[in-house]
């Protein structure tokens, strides 16, 4: 499997950073776009060893799952780019949606401590991630390709008396299913209130004009850069069109 960021900021840096260091996915798989090549968060993730690239097409053609983290007034620009790229096999999350990120992050939150776990009871730090990755990864495998609910799959894996059910026990003592069900509405809510503010922030008229420009110049490869700033941004009309 191989995964894609549409946008190199904080965000594309902590997930891919999480998918690495779980050893969920290995850096060479992953691959990020930004026009913007000077932000810190594209050194690191070179450093890292994720591909970079400028192309959000690129990105899309080297994917399996595509993450689209971006700004939500974006969003519409990239999926009118990369649009026609997408196939059946593409799996596309946009992060503006903020449960599946946030599901995301409790992933890897659940995983670091089960390696803490695992550490604690002897186990290397390396090994410990890896164990806790891979059951993880088969969890979900199982959940998939069975289509049972989870609670029949949890039955099935919990012998009497055995040790799953006494980890069990501890879970729903510590009220697990309850802070998971509040961490859930905490980021649904929290992910609202981001979308209010984003619908009230503007982009500002130099992106915008740049954006479009971008594209007269893509259809109409032919036209010159003077010719296409001349262009009006609100009508139809072109640079040698007359006033009635």
């Amino acid at each position: 499997m191989s995964v894609g960021f549409i946008g190199a900021g904080q965000l594309a840096f902590a997930l891919a950073r999480g998918f690495t260091a779980a050893g969920v996915l290995a850096a060479h798989k992953i691959t990020a776009s930004s026009p913007d090549t000077e932000l810190p968060t594209v050194s690191g993730l070179r450093k890292m060893g994720v591909n970079f690239t400028v192309s959000n097409k690129d990105t899309v053609k080297s994917s399996d799952v595509l993450f689209l983290a971006v700004k939500p007034p974006i969003i519409p620009f990239i999926l009118e780019e990369v649009g026609p790229d997408i196939e059946a096999r593409h799996i596309v999350v946009s992060c503006a949606a903020g449960v599946t990120i946030s599901s995301i992050e409790k992933a890897f939150t659940a995983l670091d401590a089960l390696a803490d776990g695992g550490v604690k009871m002897g186990l290397p730090r390396r090994l410990a991630v890896r164990l806790g990755a891979q059951a993880l990864l088969g969890a979900a495998k199982m959940l998939l390709e069975s289509e049972q609910h989870p609670g029949q799959l949890k039955d099935n894996v919990c012998s009497p008396g055995g040790a799953t059910i006494h980890a069990l026990h501890f879970l729903e003592s510590g009220g697990f299913r309850s802070l998971l069900i509040n961490a859930v509405e905490a980021s649904c809510i929290r992910t609202r209130e981001l979308q209010h503010l984003a619908d009230q922030e503007k982009i500002s008229p130099a992106a915008i004009k740049k954006t479009l420009l971008d594209k007269v110049k893509l259809e109409s490869p032919s036209l010159s850069v003077a010719s296409a700033s001349k262009v009006s941004l609100f009508t139809n009309k072109s640079p040698s069109s007359k006033k009635n």
